[in-house]
C-alpha cells in the first residue's frame, strides 16, 4: 500500500469509528429504533447497541473478514478492533520479547510496585489478531482491574500451523515465570487469559501448568474455543450474522489443523483428562456466540473435576464483545465486570 493509500485508509477509519461511536452513543430509544425490530434468539435478546452495530457493518457493506485473503483479513482484523476499540487510557506500555516473541507490557496507572499479572493470549482463530488487534482490550483489562497485562504475539496459521501456538503459548508461560520479578509481578499472583482462540490457548497453559507444577493462580478464559467437533445447538443457532460464522470457523480449523485430529486435547481441552491442581477459572461465554455451548460445557467439565470455576453468561451479546470497549454501553458494561473480577480474583 502506498503512503497515500495509508493515509487515506487511515483518515476513513477514524471517520468510520467517530460515526460509530456517535450513533452507539445516543439515547438507548433512538438506538432500539435505529437498530431495527429486537432480535429474540434461544429466550435472548440482543442488546440493541449490538444489533444497531452490525447493522452498520451490513449497510456500509463491510466484507467478512472470512471472505478474505488472509493478509487482508488480517489487516481488517486490526482495523475492526481500533474503530470498535477507541483510544483508552493506561498507566504505561512497553514493548519486550517474550521467548522469543514480541510482546507488550501493560501497567496499570497507581500499579504497586510488584502485583498481579495475567498473560494475555489474543484471539483471531489462530490465524488472524495480534498485539494491534487486541491493543485497546488489553489496555482496557489493565487498567480497570488494576492487574499488570502481558499480551504476547504467538506465531500465525497457516504459515505456522498446529501445534505451533500451543508451544508459543507454553513456553510464554514459562518464560514468565522465570522472569516474573522483573515484570513486576508477584509470582504468586500469576494469571493466564484470552479470548476466542487465546481462551483455547489459555485452558491449554493451564492444564500444562497443573501437570508439571508450574505457579498459577486463575484462568480467565473469555468465550473459549474447547471443541473442535462443534456439534452444538449455539453453533447451529448462531452460525450467521452475529460476526462469527462457520465459514470463520472453518478456515481457522483447516488454516492450524489441517488434517491433523480435532480431538487432540491440545487443541480441544475439552476432551482433555484434567489433571488434580487446575487454577480456578472464570468462564464467560457470550449469548449469541457459536462458541457459547462449548465455553460453558468446558466450565462444567472443570467444576466436575473439582476446579472453582464460575461462568458468567453475557446473553445479550455476540462473539468478539470483547474488543468493543470504546463504543456503545452494553459490551463496555459487560467488560467492566470482567476486568472487576479479574481484580477480586488475584487480591493478595
Amino acid at each position: 500500500m502506498s503512503i497515500k493509500a495509508s493515509i487515506q485508509a487511515r483518515i476513513q477509519e477514524r471517520v468510520e469509528a467517530t460515526t460509530v461511536a456517535a450513533l452507539l452513543g445516543l439515547p438507548e430509544p433512538v438506538v432500539r429504533r435505529l437498530a431495527g425490530p429486537p432480535v429474540v434468539l434461544d429466550g435472548q435478546t440482543l442488546a440493541p447497541d449490538v444489533q444497531l452495530m452490525l447493522r452498520l457493518q451490513t449497510m456500509a457493506r463491510k466484507a467478512g473478514i472470512e471472505t478474505l485473503p488472509i493478509p487482508d483479513g488480517r489487516l481488517a482484523t486490526g482495523e475492526q478492533s481500533r474503530i470498535v476499540g477507541g483510544r483508552q487510557p493506561v498507566g504505561s506500555v512497553r514493548d519486550l520479547q517474550v521467548a522469543g516473541m514480541a510482546a507488550r507490557l501493560y501497567v496499570p496507572t497507581d500499579a504497586p510496585e510488584s502485583g498481579p499479572l495475567l498473560v494475555f493470549f489474543h484471539g483471531g482463530g489462530f490465524f488472524v489478531g495480534d498485539l494491534e488487534s487486541h491493543d485497546p482490550a488489553c489496555r482496557f483489562l489493565a487498567e480497570q482491574s488494576g492487574v499488570r497485562v502481558l499480551a504476547v504475539d504467538y506465531r500465525l496459521a497457516p504459515e505456522h500451523p498446529f501445534p505451533a501456538a500451543y508451544d508459543d503459548a507454553l513456553a510464554a508461560y514459562r518464560w514468565v515465570v522465570d522472569h516474573a520479578v522483573d515484570l513486576g509481578a508477584d509470582p504468586a499472583r500469576l494469571a493466564v487469559g484470552g479470548d476466542s482462540a487465546g481462551g483455547n490457548l489459555s485452558a491449554g497453559v493451564a492444564i500444562e501448568a497443573a501437570r508439571t507444577g508450574l505457579p498459577l493462580a486463575f484462568q480467565l478464559l473469555v468465550y473459549p474455543a474447547t471443541d473442535n467437533v462443534r456439534d452444538t445447538r449455539s453453533a447451529e443457532l448462531f452460525a450467521k450474522g452475529f460476526f462469527l460464522t462457520d465459514e470463520f470457523m472453518a478456515i481457522a480449523t483447516s488454516s492450524y489443523l489441517g488434517d491433523l485430529d480435532p480431538l487432540d486435547p491440545r487443541v480441544s481441552p475439552l476432551r482433555a483428562d484434567l489433571p488434580a491442581g487446575l487454577a480456578p477459572a472464570l468462564v464467560v461465554t457470550a449469548g449469541f456466540d457459536p462458541l457459547r455451548d462449548e465455553g460453558e460445557a468446558y466450565a462444567r467439565a472443570l467444576e466436575e473435576a473439582g476446579v472453582p470455576v464460575e461462568l458468567r453468561r453475557f446473553p445479550d451479546q455476540i462473539h468478539s464483545f470483547f474488543n468493543i470497549v470504546g463504543v456503545g454501553r452494553t459490551s463496555r458494561a459487560a467488560n467492566l465486570e470482567i476486568a472487576r473480577r479479574l481484580r477480586d480474583a488475584l487480591r493478595p
